[in-house]
């Protein structure tokens, strides 16, 4: 098999899952990343949007601070100090 590349089409991905959403063309406007065990959690803030986008990865992933990036999610929660926070965790990113 030759350098395969795995590519996802978002409108296989909203078909299989009513509860994602697709969003093209969004501004990051901060992007931190750290590590969780084994993991790096990417968390972004993205413009017009007060709630964080995370996704994680096993490397380091590139600077997305600034980008336009299209994206696949999904909305979640999570507790943090015992009050719950609406988070929406990424499936696929991508720059657009």
């Amino acid at each position: 098999m030759k350098n395969a590349k795995i590519t996802s089409d978002p409108d296989k991905l909203l078909k299989k899952n009513d509860a994602l959403v697709h969003s093209d063309g969004r501004k990051v406007v901060s992007h931190v990343q750290r590590d969780m065990d084994d993991w790096i959690i990417n968390t972004l803030m993205i413009e017009s949007y007060e709630v964080p986008f995370k996704f994680k990865r096993k490397d380091a992933y590139k600077d997305l601070s600034g980008a336009k990036v299209n994206i696949t999610y999904y909305p979640s929660s999570e507790s943090v100090a015992g009050i719950n926070i609406e988070v929406m965790n990424i499936v696929r990113i991508r720059k657009s």
